[in-house]
């Protein structure tokens, strides 16, 4: 049985979320917004609702399905008025036959025991003309498959130790994403990489703190996974 309100929690070794993976959420929105229409948005799994609240700025209804009562409470403290929360897992989450023009899975099919079931449940959320924004870390990220070559990981596509407490259940490549996606009946539309990732998210952190990289380079590394999306942080699938 798992414990969503334990999930979450930092141990020594790992931290659950790091400074590099909110600098993410502006680089994805760069990436979908072009794609965004309608005013209904529901974000499955929302952490303490930084990538919420930005979404708020995008569409005026916003939905959040959250398992966890304690970050729902974070989340509430961060957004606005305009969420409405629902604590509840995906699996479970009744929703009184709403559809939505836009639906988020962000850095969250990974945690998944049944991607499918979620994914076929998504369907029957989205609008016709609605669109799913499917994002997940990528296996063959430069700074994984260094961090393979030094031991520290065993392979690209396992889960480790700490990655397994903080409720990861796959390692997703590129053309995994893609499969799962179409697998569930969903039509992919589009995907591909963001931000081009040579260091791990703690490097990125203490770099940044100490301004041995700016924004200059973080908008360099953005630019870059365009051009090597399989070598990026994160992978997305946007589909219908």
């Amino acid at each position: 049985m798992r414990d969503y309100n334990r999930e979450f929690e930092e141990t020594v070794q790992r931290k659950y979320a790091y400074d590099f993976d909110y600098l993410m959420h502006d680089y994805l929105l760069r990436e979908f917004s072009p794609q965004f229409s309608g005013d209904s948005a529901l974000e499955l799994g929302c952490f303490e609702g930084e990538f919420t609240a930005k979404l708020t700025e995008h569409f005026s209804m916003v939905t959040v399905i959250e398992a966890s009562s304690e970050l729902i409470e974070k989340a509430k403290i961060r957004t606005s008025s305009v969420p409405q929360f629902v604590l509840s897992t995906f699996e479970t989450a009744n929703l009184d036959e709403k559809k939505f023009d836009a639906v988020f899975l962000m850095h969250t099919l990974e945690h998944l025991d049944e991607p499918q079931f979620v994914l076929k449940r998504i369907r029957d959320w989205l609008k016709p003309t609605g669109r799913l924004y499917v994002v997940v870390p990528n296996a063959n990220a430069i700074s994984r498959q260094i961090a393979v070559k030094m031991g520290a990981v065993d392979y690209q596509t396992c889960v480790t130790p700490g990655e397994f407490l903080h409720g990861h259940r796959r390692t997703y490549t590129l053309d995994g994403l893609e499969h799962e996606i179409k697998q569930s009946g969903l039509r992919l539309e589009k995907s591909g990489g963001v931000f081009f990732k040579p260091f791990a998210n703690f490097q990125f952190d203490k770099m940044l703190k100490h301004s041995v990289i700016d924004a200059a380079y973080l908008d360099g590394c953005y630019e870059l996974g365009k051009k090597y999306p399989d070598f990026c942080a994160s992978i997305y699938a946007i589909c219908h």
